[in-house]
């Protein structure tokens, strides 16, 4: 007789039944068992996926998409589609001020939260989010968690990025960034390479102004702008399209990526030729990291000959090497060191060239004109003797650092730019190791909140007619200035602010000015699809053309890139031979911002091109 089922062992009725022995209820049982275990399985994980964060979490009270809370990998998704930041966007404008965005992930866009959470002495700390931009596998001043760390650490830096010291005359920075910009101008009207990719020419600027003041010329400052071609070549780092995708691996999918990349043998080749692997190396920017470990070594041997101190270092290496030497705790080693510098090299490259090229593309929209033409009537009345060297006549001239910080609408010009196009537009996550409360919520320990410039400076309440360039706002033109820079979010703020805010502002000033509204006009040609300057945020393919004295730059996504089909190619060449255009060219240029910045958007087409303002033909200026 076989036991009822769930009967206890030791009133289990036995009797033969064959060859192999007697029943008992544990035979009889287990299968039934194994299905009570299954069920009990999926109603866990049901319950530990659904009903736990929507009913039982502490941030139920939140409002936002029941998807969004129940699961982390729906706001995953738009990450991998590049439409994070829009998304989060679009749902403040739904929601309200607060909304939950993950089962313990909320976003904040209320001046008071922005004070809670990134105010000095918050107790908030950076999360896990940002170890993946360790360099060297050491943290530094942007990867450190906590406040005690990172103030150690930004105590040596903070007086050579001060702004006195930068615009100081026996500075590094100021004589630097003068002299490159006179050969940037040099560059884009005397080398085709540079005309026919502006994209490039920008971020040469740029690499050799951050590189110089980080290492000085002779130990690791690069000639970009000189022709130097390994120096240009570390721009493959950036223009690599997989660096985007591996970044979402290595933050989504971080077991699993590591696990790809650890694999030899068949299985390895297996992986490869899959396609598995999102990137063919397992780091990002190989070019320039191994530049910077190089000039970190080159410099030491120089600080161990001098001597110098930290107060007379005149670079930034230097004054890492000095302080390493004094002894003083916290302790750098040479790694350490090695970390700081290429985290600062990494962060100079593309703040200052994204924001030019996004000024050069605002002010070039036929709506825009009277913009353009108010930026030039001041540089226009700007003495010839505040230039420095030449007049502006013969389109030479470079503004002293100290008169281009005094020009009101330049200023205006880029602070618009930058409320629009923010380097790093998206979230800046933060967490709390102790339960608080933000904008009235409960917030428990570990709940990650955060931020971003993107929807703070598309505010409507705060910046009228939020969608468009207008400069004028920042000169009380429009709006309440007041709580305007209350509202601005560029750089972020607080302790966490970024160190070299101002060096940035110097090139923008002098880059902007003098080098481009001195010596050219910007105008947007209407025989090219226009696009809406907020569904297009980053160019992230160049197309140039010349024809006749004009030079043409194009953006356009690289879509096409990561397998999508689209027509941006098609319609790109054959616009261009009905414009006449002499010769065409593809660029991928990607530009390198960390997962959460979602730059990469919808294909589109604009056009903006130069004309030279001393009206000098091609014969003039060699193509």
């Amino acid at each position: 007789v076989r036991p009822k089922i769930c009967q206890p062992v030791e009133t289990a009725i036995t009797s033969k039944v064959d060859n192999f022995g007697r029943w008992t209820a544990t035979q009889y049982c287990a299968p039934h068992l194994a299905g009570i275990a299954t069920t009990l399985a999926i109603a866990y994980v049901l319950y530990a996926l659904i009903v736990l964060p929507l009913a039982a979490s502490p941030l139920r009270a939140i409002p936002g998409p029941k998807a969004y809370a129940a699961t982390r990998w729906r706001l995953a998704w738009d990450d991998y589609r590049g439409a994070r930041t829009r998304v989060i966007h679009s749902l403040h404008k739904q929601h309200g001020s607060a909304v939950r965005i993950g089962p313990g992930e909320v976003s904040f866009s209320s001046l008071s939260a922005l004070r809670t959470i990134y105010g000095a002495g918050s107790g908030f700390e950076r999360t896990n989010f940002y170890r993946m931009f360790d360099v060297y596998g050491r943290q530094n001043l942007f990867t450190f968690a906590g406040a005690k760390k990172h103030g150690e650490r930004k105590k040596v830096l903070a007086h050579a990025y001060a702004k006195s010291v930068v615009l100081a005359d026996g500075s590094v920075a100021k004589p630097l960034i003068e002299n490159n910009v006179r050969r940037f101008l040099e560059l884009i009207e005397r080398e085709k390479e540079a005309t026919s990719k502006i994209f490039d020419s920008l971020h040469w600027f740029s690499l050799d102004s951050i590189t110089g003041f980080l290492y000085g010329d002779q130990h690791g400052g690069t000639r970009a702008l000189r022709g130097d071609r390994a120096d240009r070549a570390m721009l493959d780092d950036i223009r690599d399209p997989a660096r985007r995708k591996l970044t979402w691996f290595a933050f989504h999918l971080k077991l699993y990526t590591k696990w790809l990349y650890s694999q030899t043998g068949l299985l390895e080749k297996t992986i490869n030729v899959l396609g598995l692997l999102p990137m063919s190396k397992p780091t990002t920017y190989t070019a320039i990291r191994a530049h910077a470990l190089k000039s970190c070594v080159a410099s030491e041997a120089e600080t161990n000959e001098t001597n110098v101190t930290v107060d007379k270092a005149s670079f930034i290496m230097s004054k890492l090497w000095a302080y390493s030497k004094s002894e003083k705790e916290p302790r750098m080693d040479r790694l350490d060191i090695a970390s700081e510098a290429a985290d600062h090299f990494l962060a100079g490259i593309d703040t200052t060239s994204d924001t030019l090229m996004f000024a050069i593309w605002a002010l070039s929209l036929p709506e825009n004109r009277r913009c353009q033409e108010r930026l030039i009537a001041e540089i226009d009345s700007m003495s010839p003797e505040l230039f420095n060297q030449g007049t502006k006549a013969l389109g030479s001239a470079v503004a002293a650092a100290e008169v281009a910080d005094r020009l009101p609408y330049l200023n205006a010009v880029i602070k618009e730019t930058l409320r629009l196009f923010a380097p790093i537009p998206g979230s800046e996550p933060r967490s709390m190791p102790v339960d608080t409360t933000i904008d009235g919520y409960r917030i428990p320990a570990g709940t990650v909140v955060s931020m971003s410039p993107y929807t703070l400076h598309r505010n409507e309440d705060v910046f009228p007619q939020t969608l468009e360039f207008r400069p004028e706002r920042w000169l009380g033109e429009l709006g309440d200035l007041v709580e305007m820079k209350k509202y601005f979010w560029a750089f972020s703020s607080g302790g966490r602010m970024c160190i070299g805010v101002h060096t940035c502002e110097q090139e923008r000033q002098k880059g902007s000015s003098p080098a481009i509204s001195s010596r050219f006009e910007l105008f947007y040609d209407e025989r090219f699809t226009q696009i809406s300057a907020h569904a297009l945020v980053v160019p992230l393919r160049i197309f140039v053309h010349q024809a006749k004295s004009r030079y043409h730059l194009r953006h356009s996504t690289d879509r096409d890139v990561y397998g999508e089909t689209g027509s941006s190619g098609e319609n790109t060449t054959s616009n261009s031979r009905r414009s006449g255009a002499l010769e065409h060219k593809f660029y991928h240029a990607p530009l390198p911002h960390v997962v959460m910045n979602d730059k990469i958007l919808h294909p589109s087409e604009d056009i903006c091109y130069l004309v030279h303002r001393t009206g000098k033909t091609m014969k003039d200026i060699p193509p």
